[in-house]
């Protein structure tokens, strides 16, 4: 049975960056994680240490949450700012903060995203989902979604969008108040990497997105 890592090594894993994973630390810190399977070391120069999902599990649980059946309200998609953690807008929020200093914390997530796809995509693209959205569907989609300017929806209002989980493993629902706007969120999605389709509720005749990360 693998033994669990050390404080030190734990400190190292919970200070790492919040978007991309990143670790800071000696070499001999770095190469104990990924003897452990928990951090890798990027091919690439600079050769940076990123977590492996098997490390970003360990994190704390305000940094670790990932969506499931019934994703948190929050969405949880891991990026810190004056000493909180960023949650990126899955639409049901509860009077959720706006103004210019959020705008620049998603936009600051979302240009951190791209350098990890950057940095982890093997090819190196942009325009394509990396393993860390595969692994947090919710929140990087809503992310894409908050980041172009979209709306989420508050509180149990209809005003905006909301994303959540659904039964597949690799796809989200996405829903919004009008074919209008859910239309541009599938545009949104579309040119963020994700194959998107619009599907029709069977019982309430709604319309909504399934979206899933393009794989190429």
């Amino acid at each position: 049975m693998t033994r669990p890592p050390t404080a030190a090594q734990r400190r190292l894993i919970d200070s790492a960056d919040p978007v991309t994973g990143r670790l800071r630390g000696t070499p001999a810190q770095l190469a104990a994680l990924v003897g452990r399977g928990l951090a890798f070391r990027h091919p690439r120069p600079p050769h940076d240490h990123f977590l492996t999902p098997a490390g970003h599990r360990l994190r704390t649980p305000e940094q670790a949450e990932t969506e499931g059946a019934n994703p948190p309200g929050a969405g949880q998609a891991e990026a810190h700012g004056a000493g909180r953690v960023f949650a990126a807008r899955i639409g049901g929020e509860e009077r959720p903060e706006g103004g210019p200093a959020r705008a620049r914390e998603v936009h600051s997530a979302w240009q951190g995203l791209l350098e990890l796809r950057r940095m982890t995509n093997p090819d190196g693209v942009v325009d394509r989902p990396c393993a860390w959205e595969r692994g947090h569907l919710v929140q990087a989609a809503a992310l894409a979604l908050e980041a172009a300017g979209h709306r989420p929806a508050e509180g149990d209002g209809e005003d905006g969008y909301r994303v959540r989980a659904t039964p597949q493993p690799d796809a989200v629902a996405v829903r919004a108040p009008d074919g209008a706007r859910l239309r541009a969120c599938a545009a949104t999605l579309e040119g963020a990497g994700w194959q998107v389709g619009e599907h029709t509720e069977p019982r309430t005749r709604a319309r909504y997105l399934l979206a899933s990360p393009r794989r190429a």
